[in-house]
């Protein structure tokens, strides 16, 4: 975070209905606070079974809070639960200050960190849906076309007593239609994209997981350890949400195993639908990946909910299916040894060289296991396809003959059908 940046003084409000995860879910609606340059002076709860449908909390609790707002100076009340347009007016015309609720909370932070167009649209796509339910009729805002007495004066292109209200559904309506087209035309270039990198048989291995549990900085690491391109560092930030663009990588295993490596956005618990709905093209790389590797803040006592949380948002936009490791990060906070594998699991730390070997041994077991071991003999007017060979696979053995050379390599699907023709007879000395 900008320390030089003014942050904002704001008490944080919940209803404690779920005793198990309450705790957690209020430490992080405070974190998500911090991200969005605020600073959080008091926290107020209340145990109920259900919350009041006109001011979320009790009107005593409602009391409470105005005294809050008045004693330490605050300005904004972030509230850990979606509110009802009534519940936010009622908060507000009794606290005298501005509310906004976990949705509306993350949506801020993503308008704030969002770069590329692609995120900036589907920020701007999830914030226009979140609004149109909560417009709200008034009297005040009646616009009479017949004796045009609002603001507006008479539009003759309105049907009789049309309100605000309808005008301003018909405008979000039309630029929702709008920000999709665009999301559509932007998803044709992503996939594009993607097509050529599948006609170059490059696999696929996308890091998914917790927001600031480390998915950069393994990024960064491996960048580090398999490529030789360190300017193509991505940003890291102890911060939830610091960076919202999906980032790709081609990074190379001993043997010229050759592989795109891509960070992308981090998740949280109750992450509005209309996020994850928006942000689907953006997690396509995770979609189309060969293989995921969830990681981990292992070091969290909630790590167990992180899990769930990931796996459930993968289930919500049909990504279930692909293989995955999990990189249990974060271990030198612990005392623990590391690294150590048990099965599909890796305790780790993204900051340990060794850990990070251990996390590209595993990423070749999976992703290159279907490489083949062949015998080839290249005539010597062939000396480019020599050339590619060793510039793309994993040479095992070379050898001269008078009828051109001998090559033994292990070769992925497709180039092992490009060099049929090539293969050493049985019957040919190796």
């Amino acid at each position: 975070m900008d320390l030089t940046q003014t942050l904002t003084p704001v008490v944080t409000i919940g209803l404690n209905q779920h005793p198990n995860r309450f705790d957690y879910s209020m430490t992080e609606l405070n974190n998500l606070a911090e991200a969005n340059h605020m600073k959080v002076v008091e926290t107020l709860v209340q145990k109920l079974d259900k919350p009041d449908p006109a001011t979320y909390f009790g009107k005593g609790k409602i009391e409470e809070l105005t005294q809050v707002v008045i004693d330490d100076g605050v300005e904004t009340i972030v509230a850990n639960d979606e509110l009802s347009p009534s519940q936010i007016r009622n908060i507000e015309k009794a606290t005298k200050v501005r509310i906004i609720d976990r949705t509306g909370l993350i949506l801020e932070i993503f308008a704030n960190r969002a770069q590329s167009r692609e995120a900036k649209l589907q920020v701007e796509l999830a914030k226009l849906k979140y609004q149109l339910p909560r417009l709200h009729t008034s009297a005040s805002q009646r616009l009479d076309q017949q004796t045009g007495t609002s603001s507006g004066g008479g539009f003759t292109n309105r049907g009789a007593g049309e309100s605000q209200y309808e005008l301003n559904r018909r405008t979000l309506e039309n630029r929702i239609t709008h920000v999709n087209h665009e999301l559509k035309e932007a998803a044709k270039a992503d996939q594009i994209k993607r097509k050529q990198r599948d006609r170059s048989e490059t696999p696929t291995v996308a890091l998914v997981g917790y927001t600031n549990a480390g998915k950069s900085t393994i990024m960064n690491g491996m960048i580090n350890l398999y490529s030789d391109n360190d300017d193509k560092q991505v940003m890291v930030k102890d911060m939830l949400f610091a960076t919202l663009d999906t980032s790709v990588r081609k990074l190379a295993l001993p043997g010229h195993r050759h592989f795109l490596l891509s960070d992308t956005v981090g998740f949280v618990s109750q992450l509005p639908h209309q996020l994850v709905q928006a942000f689907k093209s953006t997690l396509a790389e995770a979609a189309n990946a060969d293989l995921l590797i969830q990681v981990v803040d292992n070091s969290d006592p909630h790590r167990e909910m992180m899990i769930k949380t990931t796996e459930e948002t993968l289930k919500e936009i049909g990504v279930d299916h692909i293989p995955m490791i999990i990189a249990l990060n974060k271990a030198d906070k612990m005392a623990v040894t590391y690294p150590t594998r048990e099965g599909d699991n890796l305790v780790m730390s993204a900051t340990d060289p060794a850990s990070l070997k251990a996390l590209g041994e595993m990423i070749k077991e999976k992703v290159f296991k279907d490489y083949q071991t062949r015998s080839l003999l290249i005539p010597f007017d062939k000396g480019e396809l020599v050339s590619y060979l060793n510039d793309h696979a994993n040479i095992l053995k070379t050898d001269y003959r008078d009828s051109g050379t001998v090559i033994t390599a292990e070769l992925n699907g497709v180039d092992a059908k490009r060099f049929e023709k090539y293969l050493l007879q049985p019957n040919e000395p190796q």
